[in-house]
This record gives structure tokens, C-alpha cells and sequence, in this order.
């Protein structure tokens, strides 16, 4: 579903991933570790093509989405209209918020799926932050990505919420996506994900 081969990314001179290969299988959760600067993110931003990798070859199975954490939902907006957006790659310009009921029912079957379908017209500012992560999950699913790349989707939740959410990470796994997550807590990543990857930092020349 993912392959990353040989990956490898500089930023004003300093190589931040250099010869990385990574996979994910269709049903496997994969864990990242490791310290900042280790090029955690780095590697899943080039996966989506939000950096520009210097060299390397990734292929993806179908599409893939990032949930962030920095969650960037519209606040104002409710939990479906922010699902919705997943799809607007797919649709007319002039659609802006007013989207069609198919994409509406779309987008509940989403919210179904992480839990907070009686939700679905609540404003996201309203929602708390774990109910927020899900929603973004939500709104990932409404993309229709096959692989789910979640950058410290728990760093901002308290321990709970974010229990909440890597089992939702693992679930989507299981019904079978494949899911990379970036993450700071080595016993969240050893007890949810399938499959542990530590990433160490480049040392300087």
C-alpha cells in the first residue's frame, strides 16, 4: 500500500533523511519513534507531496491523507461540513460548503465510522480536542485514502482522548487501511501499532 525507497531530503544543507526506506501493507498500523530532527515528519510530508523529496522513490496504493496534529478544522463550521471538505479535491470550485447530499451522506458514514455521528451538527469548536482529531480522521476517511499518514496525532490530547484515537488508528488498520503515525510516546506505539520503526537523528559532518 506504501513503499518508501531510499528517501532522501536536505534543508539548507542539512540531510535530514538520507537513503530511508519505509512500508506499510494494507492492514498494518506502523509506528514511527524517534527524536526531532529525526525526519519523522519530514517523511510523511513528502508522502503527500507537501516537501519535495532530493531523491528516492514513493509509491502509494491508491490515495493517501494526513491528519495533523495541529488539527486545522474550520471552528465555526460543524463536524460534517468539516468531513465534507475531504472532498472537495472531487468537486466543482463554485461547491465551496454547499455540497451535495451524496457527499453529506458520505460524510456521516465517515463520522459513523470514528464514533461521532450524533455529532455530526455540532460545532467543531465546541468538540473537544479528541472529538476533534476524530473528526479530522473523519474527514482524512472522506478522501477515500487507502493510507492514513497521522503526524503526533496525540500530542496535544490528554491520555483518554488520546487512547480514543490511537484506537481508532489501529481499527481503520484492521478493516484494512494502512496507517503510519508519527508519535512521542513509545508505549502508546508498542501497545496500538502492529509494527515500531525508531528513526535516529543525522549526525552532523
Amino acid at each position: 500500500m506504501l513503499a518508501i525507497r531510499g528517501l532522501r531530503k536536505s534543508f539548507g544543507g542539512r540531510t535530514v533523511l538520507d537513503d530511508f526506506d519505509l512500508s506499510a501493507e494494507p492492514g498494518e498500523f506502523v509506528a514511527l519513534l524517534g527524536p526531532n530532527g529525526s525526519g519523522k515528519s519530514t517523511a510523511l510530508r513528502c508522502v503527500v507531496g507537501l516537501e519535495t523529496p532530493d531523491g528516492g522513490e514513493i509509491e502509494v496504493g491508491g490515495n493517501a491523507a494526513m491528519v495533523f496534529q495541529k488539527i486545522h478544522l474550520v471552528g465555526r463550521r460543524n463536524a460534517l461540513d468539516n468531513v465534507c471538505s475531504g472532498a472537495l479535491g472531487r468537486l466543482p470550485l463554485h461547491r465551496s460548503f454547499f455540497f451535495p447530499q451524496d457527499v453529506r451522506e458520505e460524510a456521516m458514514s465517515c463520522l459513523e465510522r470514528v464514533g461521532l455521528a450524533d455529532r455530526a451538527l455540532e460545532r467543531c469548536a465546541r468538540l473537544s480536542g479528541g472529538q476533534q482529531q476524530r473528526v479530522a480522521v473523519a474527514r482524512a476517511l472522506c478522501q477515500r485514502a487507502n493510507v492514513i499518514l497521522a503526524d503526533e496525532p496525540v500530542s496535544a490530547l490528554d491520555p483518554q482522548a488520546a487512547v480514543q484515537v490511537m484506537e481508532l488508528l489501529k481499527a481503520l488498520a484492521e478493516q484494512g487501511m494502512a496507517v503510519v503515525a508519527v508519535l512521542h510516546q513509545p508505549e502508546l506505539a508498542r501497545t496500538y501499532a502492529h509494527r515500531v520503526v525508531e528513526m535516529k537523528a543525522m549526525v552532523a559532518a
